[in-house]
């Protein structure tokens, strides 16, 4: 997720944890808990943008690092609020559960997490809610806000929290729900236009949980289509995408190639753009898709031009998007 939810989050656990304890400080121990992780940012002032793309929700999202980042912010906490007498065992297990709500949540995105990382570079991608999907942050936001606001001692804290949190996990559950619906109905419609495919996921298009982006295909290439959670008829309409592997074969054995394979996950296409060799990522969706389904991919790395990719996660992600396409996104999300 977004750093500012969790910041939010962090805050709200915070609170359930030391509110009446410390004040409103334990809000800080929160955010600061939650936001940890994102520490792996400073990885690319020094790597490659492939690199980094492996590095970014890497070992700083491992169970290991939560293993030993834990007792050294309990005992750093402990240390500090000794006069309180929260038991050291009690700062532990906040630290513990806020460092690992953070890589947990991060999990249900489709960038993937190294859980078990360096032990194993496997990334974990539940692929049930956008990295930035406002109806799961405004509720962690709002009740930030307001505990921010009350003082220590008001009784309405409690419920602040709880609100916060509550919901938030209320929304992923519905995002989960949603997520199984959508899966169901896609292959059921791949199975009835006899589509074959190896290789299958669907993650939610920008900003929302109703409409989703699916990939089908195997080695050779892939069908790239919209589901809305609305939609009744029991049909969709698939853009096919050759994979193009051989276009590879020249670069193969570069780093750049290798890493950028591995965090795919396999789900790529390649393609030549004027003299320029492209590697799209097909897990970030296309550019404004649901509206031009022969649309560019919104991750697309220039394989002979590696300087210009250093925004090569955000430069799609929002490009040629207006009050025309907002509106073509939401008549998709009403379904057929």
């Amino acid at each position: 997720m977004d750093s500012l939810t969790h910041f939010a989050l962090g805050a709200c656990m915070g609170e359930a944890f030391a509110g009446k304890t410390i004040g409103k400080k334990a809000m800080l121990w929160g955010a600061l808990a939650q936001s940890f992780p994102d520490i792996d940012f400073l990885a690319s002032f020094w790597m490659t943008t492939s690199s980094n793309l492996l590095a970014h929700r890497g070992f700083t999202h491992s169970f290991l690092f939560c293993a030993l980042l834990t007792p050294l912010l309990a005992m750093l906490a402990a240390r500090i609020y000794r006069p309180y007498h929260i038991r050291l065992w009690k700062w532990m297990v906040f630290f513990g559960v806020a460092i690992f709500f953070h890589i947990f949540i991060d999990a249900f995105n489709n960038y993937g997490v190294g859980w078990f990382e360096p032990f194993n570079h496997q990334r974990i991608s539940f692929n049930a809610i956008y990295v930035a999907d406002p109806f799961f942050s405004l509720w962690p936001g709002i009740a930030c806000i307001a505990l921010l606001y009350l003082k220590r001692w008001n009784s309405q804290r409690v419920y602040w929290w709880r609100m916060g949190l509550g919901l938030s996990a209320l929304y992923l559950g519905y995002c989960l729900y949603n997520k199984g619906n959508v899966d169901i109905d896609v292959k059921h419609i791949l199975n009835k236009q006899q589509i074959s495919y190896t290789k299958y996921f669907s993650t939610p298009a920008p900003l929302q949980n109703w409409l989703w982006y699916v990939v089908a295909g195997n080695d050779s290439g892939y069908y790239v289509g919209f589901r809305s959670t609305f939609d009744s008829k029991k049909e969709m309409k698939f853009q096919y995408f050759p994979r193009n592997d051989s276009l590879l074969h020249p670069y193969k054995d570069q780093e750049d190639i290798l890493n950028l394979i591995r965090f795919s996950q396999q789900f790529y296409t390649v393609e030549k753009w004027n003299d320029t060799l492209v590697f799209n990522d097909l897990r970030f969706g296309q550019i404004i898709g649901w509206q031009n389904p022969k649309g560019r991919f919104a991750f697309h790395y220039y394989i002979q031009h590696p300087l210009e990719n250093k925004l090569v996660v955000q430069r799609g992600r929002f490009k040629g998007w207006n009050y025309q396409t907002t509106q073509s996104l939401i008549k998709k999300i009403k379904g057929n």
